[in-house]
């Protein structure tokens, strides 16, 4: 089952573990990205981040083979993509519905070239937009926070600003 859904650019690192396992109990973790799957040392490092938790690090294939099994398990786990455009492509195009979570956390989105900031760490581009609106629209609530107690706003506070 899953008991959470994030977008994190950093996807597992302590905050993760720590302060969202308070608000939404977990026993593992699920981190869809195949650049970080398919490399070793990534996959490694994510792993370690959260010892005490069942760690995946996922390529969407991988994922969409699993998410039956994800789906009827007993386990609670976290499910954390590293971009709006992944997590759009599982909750949206593949259909993947998690539960009764309906609400997307979107934590930090690094500042980058193209990028609108819309926070402290929390920037996105037209394209991120794109997948957040079409999340949006698949009827979840999209919320930025970094932390359980420092929100900046959920998506319908920004839309407006990518066209929407």
């Amino acid at each position: 089952m899953i008991s959470f859904v994030r977008i994190d650019d950093r996807m597992i690192h302590g905050q993760t573990v720590t302060r969202w396992a308070v608000e939404y109990p977990c026993d593992g973790i699920i981190a869809v990205n195949d650049a970080a799957a398919s490399n070793p040392v990534l996959k490694s490092a994510y792993k370690s981040a959260a010892p005490d938790k069942k760690t995946f690090v996922w390529t969407m294939d991988h994922f969409k083979e699993k998410a039956d099994t994800v789906l009827s398990s007993k386990t609670r786990y976290f499910l954390i993509t590293k971009n709006p455009l992944d997590m759009a492509e599982i909750l949206v195009d593949f259909g993947f519905v998690p539960d009764d979570v309906k609400t997307v956390i979107v934590g930090p989105c690094n500042d980058r070239p193209g990028a609108v900031k819309l926070g402290n760490n929390q920037s996105i581009t037209q394209e991120e937009a794109d997948a957040l609106e079409r999340i949006s629209k698949a009827g979840y609530t999209v919320d930025f926070r970094l932390i359980p107690d420092k929100g900046i706003g959920s998506w319908d506070k920004f839309r407006g600003q990518f066209g929407y």
